[in-house]
């Protein structure tokens, strides 16, 4: 099973509350440490990192390639990252000007097609080719942060837009992502906490869930299993391979590892599973115990 470490320590976030996260300590505040954190969880028994696509996560990954770590380091990237999207648009003035600002970043990465549908969809307002510039614009951010011995595994749309585009229907955007993704030898994600309502719809829509990644909240207490515990585990069961990637699998600190290992081990159909970790004990204990169980 895959094993991964998350990234939600490294950004001082809890699923249920950021005044949990301070009084528990669990932001890290410098990239060099999260990335000696990410390299103990490696030694002991983590296969790759997942991450959502921020200046902090790409710091990790260069400081990683740097410290010749990254031989087969799986990588799932999971964006855009809200928080930065949302200060960026703030700051330079809406959708058209965040555009133009990737286009020339994209210039600057050498990757000139995608700066032009950037900027052909700002300027036309054009979701499909701005949706196709932004993914090209983070991979190049990615591929140029991470040592080439790194593995992009797959890259995952962050749940905002996932469960939004469920929400209304936009078939379309899930049908051009897909292709997207796979013309680009890169398989295909979604994050989402309706999981169930996803693989229905995909379902109704005829997609292929072999060609995709899912990443999702599967844990004993139902936490953000949505809409319910028992229908989460039933659509993951009636999936055609494993393709699924558990998150929340601690409950937000709820759950013990034994109990979150022993669960996790219960399900079919998981491909893997991500836990973030904020100190170096924590890290060892945890990697080498989740690597024994399961």
């Amino acid at each position: 099973m895959l094993i991964l470490v998350g990234d939600n320590p490294f950004h001082g976030v809890s699923h249920l509350s950021q005044e949990r996260a301070r009084v528990r300590g669990d932001a890290v505040t410098t990239p060099e440490y999260a990335a000696d954190l990410v390299m103990i969880s490696l030694e002991n028994g983590a296969d790759g990192f997942m991450f959502s696509v921020s200046e902090t996560t790409l710091s990790i990954l260069r400081i990683l390639g740097e410290k010749d770590v990254a031989n087969g380091l799986r990588l799932y990237a999971i964006t855009p990252a809200a928080a930065e999207i949302a200060r960026l648009m703030g700051s330079e003035g809406g959708m058209e000007e965040t555009a133009k600002r990737f286009a020339r970043q994209m210039v600057t990465l050498g990757n000139f097609g995608a700066a032009f549908k950037g900027l052909k969809g700002a300027i036309l307002m054009d979701p499909g080719s701005l949706l196709k510039s932004f993914v090209s614009y983070e991979i190049s951010r990615i591929k140029s942060s991470a040592a080439k011995e790194a593995i992009l595994d797959s890259v995952m749309l962050h749940e905002i837009v996932t469960d939004m585009g469920l929400a209304l229907n936009l078939q379309w955007l899930f049908n051009l992502y897909i292709d997207f993704m796979l013309g680009l030898g890169i398989k295909p994600g979604f994050e989402t906490r309706n999981f169930a309502f996803l693989v229905n719809r995909f379902r109704e829509w005829n997609i292929n869930l072999r060609e995709i990644m899912i990443a999702a909240p599967f844990n004993k207490v139902g936490f953000q299993m949505n809409p319910s515990k028992v229908e989460c585990e039933q659509a993951l069961a009636s999936l055609p391979e494993p393709n699924v990637v558990a998150i929340s699998i601690l409950a937000a600190g709820y759950l013990d590892l034994s109990e979150a290992a022993k669960y996790i081990k219960s399900l079919s159909n998981l491909k893997g599973f991500a836990v973030g970790v904020s100190r170096e004990k924590h890290a060892r204990e945890t990697f080498e115990f989740l690597k024994e169980r399961l």
